[in-house]
Formats: C-alpha cells, structure tokens, sequence
C-alpha cells in the first residue's frame, strides 16, 4: 500500500485566524523491525473537532500522534489533510509534551517567542507573545525566568509557544501527566477555553480516561494497534466533573481497554 504524507511547515508562523484541518488515515501501519505497532488504523477528524486517544502503555497511541506530526515515517498507509474548503492543505501543526522543555536562559515571553521561529518582524513577535500569554493567563509572568515558575505555569508556557503561531492542528502526547491532581484539572480548564476560542483541530494522547471525556468531543481506545472503540461524547462545553453522564462514558471506555467491550 503507498503512503501519502505531506510536508508540514514548522518554522514560519501565520498571523492570522488559525485555519483548522480536517485529518483522514486510510489504513495507517506502522512497524518498527518486526514489531507491528500500528496496524490498520482508519480515522477521520473533522477540522476543529478534539479527538482524545486513549489505551493501555504500548498500544501505539503516541506512535500515532508522532506520525501525525510528522515526527514519524508510517510504514504503509495514507494520511491527508484537508482544508474547510476541501481542498488538500499544508496545515501548520505543533505539538505539546509531558515535559515543558523551556530554555532556563530564556524570559517566560521569549520562551513563547520561541514557536514563532527565525525572521519575524520584533512588533509581530511582540504583539503575537503578549497576545498568547493573555490567552493562557500568564501575562504577568512575560519577564520572568521558568525555575520561578510552579509546575502548571511551566506547562503554560509549553501551550503558549505552541499556540502563538496560531496552529490548524495541535497535538499533545500526555501534556498534564505530572501535574498534581487540582493543577490538572485547572489546566483542562484553560485548555479546553483555549481551543474553544481558537478553533484549532486537537489530538490528545492521555491515559487518563476522566480527562478524555471531559475535554474531547470523540474519544478513541486503541488496543495493540487498533481501534477497538470510537465514542462520541455528545456533552456541551465546558464540562462538569462529577457529571454522572460522563461517568456512565467512561465506564464504557474503561471496558474498551481491558477488553471487556468491542466495537
């Protein structure tokens, strides 16, 4: 089977609205020597909607979103991004880790400036990192360093530098993962008015199931390699914790992956 996998442009920002893409993969594999991580993944994401990926350690969740991202080549397969318009686009995609990984050296502003890349005019930069440090609530913060900062506003941070570039498409592979649990649940929040705000596609990575269903519009569980459930959460947002709707969801997702459930 051939792959089709477009180039997707990393370094130069737009500064506009950010365009949100539409994500198809047709029979997406992935295989590292005999190990067949991936094996025949189909997934449609409507532009603008957030999918979260859940699943057991090693069920190729983050070998998905890295393969999204462009951070890995699949093995066979087809995967293509589309504009609202239907066209094939070139969405500008970033992504946002478990760790922060700030530069110490760097101010919580310039740390942001960092996603905007090399060229950009010193107003724009301005403009666009004041803009995205309002949007995550740390504007207070621009001047100073990141040992001062606490766990979250690290975090913060992160979100920010992979926001001001304004991205059609943003992945996070376990992004609150060590955080404490109320620091957790208060950046679901922001993140979750983030994204309502800007519009972007979302494609999280967590083995959290409460959080999948508090944030996502679709959750789907992979189980070695496959998907073995695609839920929609037909829930308004923002979401309460505690909803006993969402609890009865995420009953169901937790069968899915100890595979009590199929389909």
């Amino acid at each position: 089977m051939s792959v089709n996998v477009l180039d997707r442009p990393r370094a130069e920002a737009e500064h506009a609205a950010p365009q949100a893409a539409a994500i198809h993969i047709k029979g997406l594999e992935k295989s590292f020597g005999n190990n067949r991580v991936l094996r025949g993944i189909d997934l449609d994401i409507p532009a603008g909607q957030f999918v979260a990926v859940i699943g057991k350690s090693g069920c190729g969740k983050s070998t998905l979103l890295r393969i999204l991202m462009g951070l890995e080549e699949p093995s066979a397969g087809h995967l293509r991004f589309e504009a609202t318009d239907g066209s094939e686009a070139q969405p500008n995609t970033r992504i946002v880790f478990q760790e922060p990984r700030l530069l110490p050296w760097l101010s919580v502003a310039d740390n942001a400036a960092v996603g905007l890349g090399e060229g950009v005019p010193q107003d724009v930069l301005r403009k666009e990192t004041a803009s995205v440090l309002s949007e995550v609530q740390l504007a207070e913060k621009a001047g100073e360093w990141p040992s001062s900062l606490s766990g979250g506003q690290k975090q913060r941070v992160a979100l920010a530098r992979a926001l001001v570039s304004k991205p059609g498409i943003l992945a996070l592979d376990e992004p609150l993962g060590a955080l404490d649990a109320l620091t957790r649940v208060s950046m679901q929040e922001l993140l979750n008015l983030v994204w309502r705000e800007l519009g972007f596609t979302a494609v999280l990575v967590t083995h959290d199931v409460s959080e999948a269903v508090h944030l996502a519009d679709r959750v789907v569980v992979l189980d070695e390699g496959r998907i073995v459930l695609d839920l929609a959460i037909p829930h308004a947002h923002p979401r309460r914790h505690g909803n006993p709707a969402l609890a009865e969801l995420e009953g169901r997702l937790l069968a899915a992956i100890l595979g009590e459930i199929r389909g």
